[in-house]
């Protein structure tokens, strides 16, 4: 497993608060802390760690997303991490995960900002 991209942020809330709200990706209807979904017509397998306080979404070949919540002096640190998970074939993974890799920092803005308002406190990118 090779990690590709790493995006962190700060949230203004303690970690039980943000990972409360951050793990709760369950769709209705679904039992467990782990669960498949349809995104874009790609299987992709949810685990949510509450006591490691991360969700986990891999798909069926190349990518596996891991975001956690840590302890911050100002609150809590959301880490996005995404990884090369490929068996083989791992060099065609630099052609398919551009636009993941590309699109990957907007997305992260956009959960830290609505982590930020559903608990009502700041929350920014760092890196």
């Amino acid at each position: 497993m090779t990690e590709l991209l790493k995006l962190t942020a700060v949230v203004e809330a303690p970690p039980e608060r943000v990972a409360e709200v951050l793990l709760a990706v369950r769709p209705d209807g679904v039992t467990g802390d782990e669960f498949v979904i349809t995104d874009r017509g790609s299987r992709i397998t949810v685990t949510v760690d509450r006591a490691a306080r991360s969700v986990s979404r891999q798909g069926e070949w190349w990518y596996r997303g891991v975001t956690s919540v840590e302890p911050d002096p100002r609150g809590s640190r959301v880490v996005h991490r995404i990884f090369n998970v490929a068996p083989k074939n791992g060099w065609a993974v630099r052609f398919v995960s551009r636009g993941p890799l590309n699109a990957a920092p907007a997305s992260f803005a956009e959960t830290v900002r609505d982590l930020g308002e559903q608990l009502g406190v700041k929350a920014w990118v760092i890196d």
